[in-house]
C-alpha cells in the first residue's frame, strides 16, 4: 500500500460527494455515543495541519472495534469516501490502519499531521521574555519570571485547551504572547490601568493549564485539573512565587483577583466577576484574542466551496469565510 499523505484533509472535505480518497491523519479523540435505536455508534475525530472532521462509526462497520480501541495521538491512514450529511461533511470510512513509527519517520508525518502554532517558537519565546523586562516593578517583574522559571520547557509545548481555541502543541504560548500583544497595543488608550499589573495579568493569567492538561500528543483533563481548574492552579502557584519575591500585599492581592476573575463569569468558570480596571482589561483581551484564535481556524480549516463554516460552539454561530464578491460562484 502506498501511504504518501498527499493529499489533506482540507482536500477531501473540499471534494465532490461520492469520491474516493486515502489520507494520513491524525486521531484526536473517539466518544461513545447513543443511537435513537439504543445501539451505540462512535464519533472519531481526525485531522491534520489543514482541517478537521468528525466521523460517525456504527456497530456494523468493518472499522468499528478499531476505532472503539483507539488511542487518541496516533497516525492513522484512513480510507474512504466522501459524503455530505444534511450539508455537513461526514465520510464513509472503509480502511483503516495505524502507522508504525518507522512509516511515520519515513512520510515525516507527525510534523505534516500534527497542528501546531503558526509562528516559531523560539520567536514566542523571544517575546514573551522581552515583555517580562518590560515590567518596570522589580517584584512583579521576579514574580513573572520566577513563575515561568518554575514552568520549564513545558510551557512552551502545551494546548491552550482541548477543542475550543489554541487547541494544539505550542497553543499555550501562541495564545499567551498574542494576547499580550493585543494588550500592550491597547492599553495606550487607557492611561488609568496599572500598565505593569496588567502586562503581568495577560503573561500569567492560563499558566494553570500546565497543572490542568496533560502533555501530547492530545490533551486531556488532569485529575487536579478536573477537581481545581487552571484559575486556581495558577492563582496558588503566582501566590506561592509572588510572596517569595517579596511582593507587596496589595499588588499580590490585586494580581491575584486578575488570575482569579479573568474568565469574567462564574458560569464560564471565574472565580468571582472582574472587579478592578487591570482584571476587567484582561479578561476582555483574553476573549477577544481566544475568540480571534477560533476565527483563524474556522479560516483555515473550512472548505474553499463553502461560504460559511459549520457552526462553532465557541463562537455561538458560523463563520463567513468568503468575501461577498465570491458568494454567487459558490451557488
Amino acid at each position: 500500500m502506498d501511504i504518501t499523505g498527499e493529499i489533506s484533509l482540507f482536500d477531501v472535505i473540499s471534494s465532490k460527494s461520492g469520491s474516493r480518497f486515502s489520507i494520513v491523519a491524525e486521531l484526536r479523540s473517539v466518544e461513545t455515543k447513543l443511537a435513537k435505536n439504543n445501539s451505540d455508534y462512535l464519533v472519531a475525530t481526525v485531522g491534520d495541519r489543514s482541517a478537521a472532521c468528525c466521523c460517525k462509526i456504527f456497530g456494523g462497520s468493518p472499522v468499528y472495534n478499531f476505532f472503539k480501541v483507539g488511542k487518541p495521538g496516533s497516525i492513522i491512514l484512513l480510507e474512504g469516501i466522501s459524503k455530505d450529511y444534511n450539508g455537513t461533511f461526514s465520510p464513509d470510512i472503509t480502511f483503516v490502519k495505524t502507522l508504525t513509527d518507522a512509516e511515520i519517520a519515513q512520510g515525516n508525518f507527525l510534523a505534516r499531521v500534527t497542528v501546531c502554532a503558526s509562528e516559531g517558537v523560539g520567536a514566542l519565546k523571544s517575546e514573551l521574555e522581552s515583555m517580562i523586562a518590560t515590567i518596570g516593578n522589580v517584584e512583579l517583574r521576579a514574580t513573572v519570571s520566577g513563575v515561568f522559571s518554575e514552568l520549564g520547557a513545558d510551557f512552551y509545548t502545551k494546548a491552550a485547551g482541548i477543542s475550543m481555541h489554541h487547541a494544539y502543541k505550542n497553543g499555550l504560548l501562541e495564545h499567551t504572547v498574542h494576547a499580550a500583544r493585543s494588550g500592550v497595543a491597547l492599553l495606550k488608550l487607557y492611561p488609568f490601568i496599572d500598565r505593569d499589573l496588567a502586562i503581568a495579568g495577560l503573561l500569567m493569567h492560563d499558566v494553570g493549564k500546565i497543572l490542568e492538561y496533560t502533555s501530547d500528543p492530545i490533551a486531556q483533563k488532569t485529575r487536579i485539573g478536573v477537581l481545581h481548574g487552571h484559575l486556581i492552579l495558577g492563582y496558588r502557584l503566582v501566590r506561592k512565587v509572588g510572596i517569595q519575591s517579596g511582593l507587596g500585599e496589595d499588588i499580590l492581592e490585586r494580581l491575584e483577583h486578575v488570575l482569579l476573575s479573568h474568565h469574567s463569569d462564574p458560569e464560564f468558570g471565574a472565580v468571582v466577576r472582574p472587579a478592578t480596571p487591570e482584571a476587567i482589561f484582561v479578561a476582555l483581551v483574553d476573549n477577544l484574542d481566544a475568540k480571534m484564535g477560533m476565527v483563524e481556524q474556522l479560516l483555515r480549516s473550512t472548505p474553499v466551496k463553502n461560504v460559511f463554516s459549520d457552526f462553532h460552539k465557541g463562537l455561538e454561530s458560523k463563520l463567513l469565510v468568503l468575501p461577498i464578491d465570491s458568494w454567487e460562484e459558490t451557488d
